[in-house]
């Protein structure tokens, strides 16, 4: 067991190593633009994620969803929102905002309780108060220092929490849900790459050899990191799923403040140490909760 959850924590660090690095990955696309590129993530994420569903025999389970009509409402869901995060994500990284697109994921996890209150009808801790309550502050100084609202971050962080709801009432494998929410979009992905050839705008295939290996490459870089972290959602905890969530933010803010050369006003520094000490106070929270459930429990087995 203890071997299991080593390789489960080596799995997860991998996956959330590979989504922190993914500023560095997006800007080498260009001229390619955000929606063009876009289009390749969904295109070619279809094609490699059903090369893998081939190469594991699930062709049976993936045409069964197709035959499922609450669950292809479900994914038809799904795949409109992780293309406005996919989307957010990328306009962000291209565009100067990778230091913005990482509060998305900051505070992600925040957004995704308050869905589970608004959705639910959840009942939130006092703790779990405060810190959306500091939360939300921090969205207000950094509307203030930005002079507008923070969109790519709440685009980004609203339409993964709402993936993250749909897919949790999906209950699929990884690759079956991933292929057929793909598939949902990619006609229109194509239509629009087709589109853009028609109007001599398409990067594709006119940028060299190089430029085709990377756009082709989207494919494997979405699939990669998620075949890394279901290998390791399947052997931690979710506290400890939880915890390594944030790799992948602090990482991308570290990029853009190191390699992009962001600015970082004093404003958005006090956004953002607000932001942390939200995620500080719902961590812990979160972690003594969970002591106090299993005590619970072993106190319950041994009675």
């Amino acid at each position: 067991m203890v071997n299991d959850s080593q390789r489960g924590a080596a799995f997860g660090i991998a996956a959330y190593l590979c989504w922190g690095f993914f500023p560095l990955y997006w800007p080498l696309l260009e001229p390619a633009g955000s929606l063009e590129i876009l289009a390749h993530r969904f295109v070619w994420s279809m094609v490699f994620v059903l090369v893998a569903i081939t190469a594991m025999g699930k062709w049976r389970s993936f045409i069964a969803i197709a035959h499922d009509r609450r669950m292809m409402l479900i994914l038809a869901a799904a795949s409109v929102v992780i293309a406005g995060n996919w989307g957010g994500f990328i306009y962000g990284v291209t565009n100067g905002h990778v230091i913005e697109t990482s509060l998305g994921y900051f505070i992600n996890p925040l957004v995704t309780v308050m869905l589970g209150v608004f959705v639910l009808k959840e009942t939130l801790r006092p703790a779990q108060w405060v810190a959306i309550a500091i939360g939300a502050i921090a969205v207000v100084v950094l509307t203030v220092d930005y002079g507008r609202l923070p969109w790519v971050a709440l685009l980004v962080a609203f339409s993964f929490a709402a993936y993250g709801f749909l897919k949790k009432k999906a209950d699929l494998g990884a690759f079956e849900g991933l292929g057929m929410e793909t598939a949902i979009l990619f006609p229109v992905a194509l239509a629009f790459l087709v589109v853009l050839q028609l109007r001599g705008e398409l990067a594709f295939g006119h940028e060299g050899p190089g430029n085709v290996a990377l756009l082709v490459g989207t494919g494997l870089v979405t699939a990669i990191p998620l075949l890394l972290f279901s290998a390791a959602a399947t052997r931690l905890s979710l506290t400890t799923i939880g915890l390594l969530q944030y790799l992948g933010p602090i990482i991308q803010f570290i990029a853009g403040l190191t390699i992009f050369d962001e600015d970082m006003t004093d404003a958005r520094w006090v956004g953002f140490v607000l932001v942390w000490t939200a995620l500080v106070i719902f961590t812990a929270d979160a972690v003594l909760s969970r002591r106090r459930v299993l005590h619970r429990s072993a106190e319950s087995a041994a009675l």
